[in-house]
């Protein structure tokens, strides 16, 4: 599947079921999280494009659709709009802060700037009676960030909802299934949001809430045979949760007929190499070429600290090994990719859409046209947590399910200046305590991405009698719930106390222990 074809339900979808809800994106930051929220509910949630026709929408036979909030005004220049022909489709809307305003304006209402602005939390009552809000209080909390509102709605349209300076906090159309909502039910911040949703979902739209990951799985499996055939798919493993899950998914498929590629470039994570290859040579039994190439890895970097030029060099060595050891293998024409829904959504919806790309996502490594294989992409209508929970029924480790994201360029972009296998050797004893100290505490699921940096610095420190200039480790742990955003981690004392002692008393080369206080924004969650 193309990205361009993300503007439709892909195979795996709606093979599966005749309940989807789809989210039309006008640039909200939480157009993702609308989508998971409904796909809580058992429904599944595509995200498409703003600008699509009523012609294109009616084809897709969606359940319902949800307008996404997003940061320009309805009366701007160049505001995104929407077919009005959309609204006479009969199909139930749900039109979310700006989706909610140019519903209202395409249909004869009034946006103008709000008296007074509301962002954050505020008290809201709903007219009860309502199926929106079945089930809710009279009075709850709503998260607000608007600086425009509905002012005047037309003669179909009637309040449902106030805060105190926003008389048209909700509102619904008096004969058509539409609905509009000022604040955002997506975001945790709104009490009884999700069960909002759900009524939107299940309610009004009529959905069975019968989309499951065990469905999707077997769907996944006979699609996949019915493509493959006779021939062979190479799949590229690099120890995360996401490609060994496509390789899981895959050997129950089609068996021996997938080969399993695991390159060894010297920057992995303490025993990485061991678990891949008990995992999927002894548990998945599938053909598992591992490639110790970290040699080559470690001298192509030699003397090299500019981190765009790391990734650049490990990308080109990578496509080079893995490009050598897939010739190796006989009758391979498929490669398998852990390509997930948001890297998709991410790359851009269509490529001669006026959707703005924010970055190319190139899994296993970036490897080139020219290698010439098909692409398998089971995951890309999945979210990072129903890859984990596919990952659990197909019976992987929680160890391999629950792991935390891992760069491509491995510990490289956490070792800060040149990269050698000494430093290599004392990030990842130092990243290995961490993570078994996080396990200990019963904090590694708590967090969503914890990790080691060591600084191109040394500072002086005692140890015993002798005085000891040595490096400078942070640890990075943040949580997150999308990894757009992510704050730091409030570590207990105690924890964070008994991890720094022992990274400097059973690492050498580590005389100092710093922790990392930034959020994303304005820091990133890597350092490189």
């Amino acid at each position: 599947m193309s990205i361009s074809e993300l503007t439709r339900p892909s195979a795996s979808a709606s093979g599966i079921q005749e309940d989807v809800v789809l989210v039309m994106d006008f640039g909200s930051q939480t157009a993702q999280l609308i989508a998971r929220r409904v796909r809580d509910q058992s429904v599944f949630c595509q995200i498409v494009r703003h600008d699509l026709s009523a012609e294109r929408i009616q084809a897709l036979r969606p359940k319902g659709l949800i307008l996404s909030g997003g940061p320009a005004s309805v009366y701007g220049n160049g505001a995104p709009r929407i077919d009005p022909a959309i609204f006479d489709l009969g199909i139930p809307v749900l039109g979310i802060c700006y989706g909610m305003q140019i519903t209202c304006q395409t249909l004869g209402g009034r946006i103008l700037p709000a008296a007074s602005r509301e962002f954050g939390r505020s008290p809201c009552r709903h007219i009860s009676g309502d199926p929106l809000f079945e089930g809710l209080p009279s009075t709850f909390v709503a998260w607000m960030s608007h600086g425009d509102q509905v002012d005047t709605l037309t003669g179909d349209f009637e309040s449902i909802a106030a805060t105190d300076t926003c008389p048209n906090a909700a509102v619904k159309h008096k004969q058509r299934p539409i609905f509009g909502l000022q604040f955002h039910p997506e975001v945790t911040h709104t009490e009884f949001g999700a069960d909002l949703l759900r009524n939107f979902v299940r309610n009004i739209c009529g959905c069975k809430g019968s989309w499951q990951i065990s469905s999707l799985i077997e769907q996944q499996q006979n699609l996949i045979r019915q493509r493959v055939g006779s021939d062979r798919v190479i799949c590229g493993l690099s120890g995360g949760v996401d490609s060994s899950v496509v390789a899981a998914l895959i050997a129950e498929a089609i068996g021996d007929r997938l080969s399993c590629i695991f390159v060894d470039n010297g920057m992995l994570r303490k025993d990485e190499r061991r678990q891949v290859e008990e995992q999927f040579s002894k548990h998945f039994r599938t053909d598992l070429h591992v490639v110790d190439a970290s040699q080559r890895f470690l001298s192509e970097l030699k003397g090299v600290t500019d981190p765009q030029q790391k990734r650049k060099i490990i990308g080109r060595v990578f496509i080079e090994v893995f490009r050598d050891e897939a010739k190796s293998i006989p009758n391979a024409r498929f490669l398998a990719q852990g390509t997930l829904y948001p890297d998709v959504i991410e790359s851009g919806a269509n490529p001669d859409g006026p959707a703005a790309t924010i970055k190319s996502h190139h899994n296993v490594g970036g490897l080139p046209d020219e290698l010439g294989f098909e692409l398998i992409e089971p995951l890309r209508d999945l979210f990072k947590d129903e890859v984990r929970r596919m990952g659990a029924q197909l019976g992987l480790p929680d160890v391999m399910v629950w792991r935390h994201p891992f760069p491509g360029p491995g510990l490289s972009v956490r070792c800060l200046g040149e990269v050698t296998e000494e430093r290599m050797n004392i990030i990842r004893e130092a990243d290995a305590i961490l993570i078994e100290e996080l396990h200990a505490a019963g904090l590694y699921r708590t967090i969503q991405q914890a990790f080691i940096v060591l600084l191109p610095v040394q500072s002086v420190g005692v140890m015993g009698d002798d005085r000891t200039y040595e490096n400078v480790a942070a640890i990075r742990a943040i949580q997150t719930e999308d990894f757009m955003t992510a704050d730091w981690f409030h570590f207990p004392y105690d924890v964070l106390q008994r991890i720094s002692t022992r990274i400097i008393n059973s690492v050498r080369g580590i005389n100092r222990v710093v922790y990392d206080v930034s959020s994303k924004p304005p820091a990133t969650i890597e350092w490189e």
